[in-house]
């Protein structure tokens, strides 16, 4: 029997458009929402966190442009436009080979993809209000 499952594509790209990807998603739940209050996040944002939406790597696909990367000192490299500069994803060392952290505003809808989750809530700046109806956890790993 045939499966009658349809992927669901979601595609983004960069601020100048040369660098554009895909998503290929089961379910909308293939893909975990999260904000980051993390030091780390809020530097390279330039903003008071981090919006991003983990998929497994299979799952993310350029369909145009290559990217250029930058390694931080903690280990997270973030990929980015080499035009523009806009950032489109980004993974741990331990995560480089099972997953992609996207870049939430680089969708084309990203309103597909609502937050279930915080981390680093004790980094969350005090005039930020907690997300109502999502986990939150103080630290990555709790």
């Amino acid at each position: 029997m045939l499966s009658t499952t349809m992927a669901i594509q979601l595609q983004g790209r960069c601020v100048c458009n040369k660098l554009q990807y895909s998503l290929s998603l089961t379910s909308l739940d293939d893909a975990r929402t999260t904000l980051c209050h993390c030091h780390s996040c809020r530097r390279a944002f330039g903003a008071n966190f981090g919006l991003t939406a983990k998929v497994l790597i299979q799952m993310f696909c350029y369909d145009s442009g290559t990217a250029k990367k930058h390694t931080q000192e903690n280990g997270v490299t973030r990929e980015f436009c080499d035009t523009c500069g806009a950032f489109i994803c980004e993974y741990g060392k331990d995560a480089a080979d099972k997953f992609r952290y996207v870049m939430w505003g680089t969708l084309d809808e990203p309103e597909k993809l609502a937050p279930k989750g915080e981390f680093f809530c004790k980094h969350r700046t005090e005039w930020m209000p907690e997300l109502h109806g999502v986990f939150h956890k103080q630290e990555l790993k709790e």
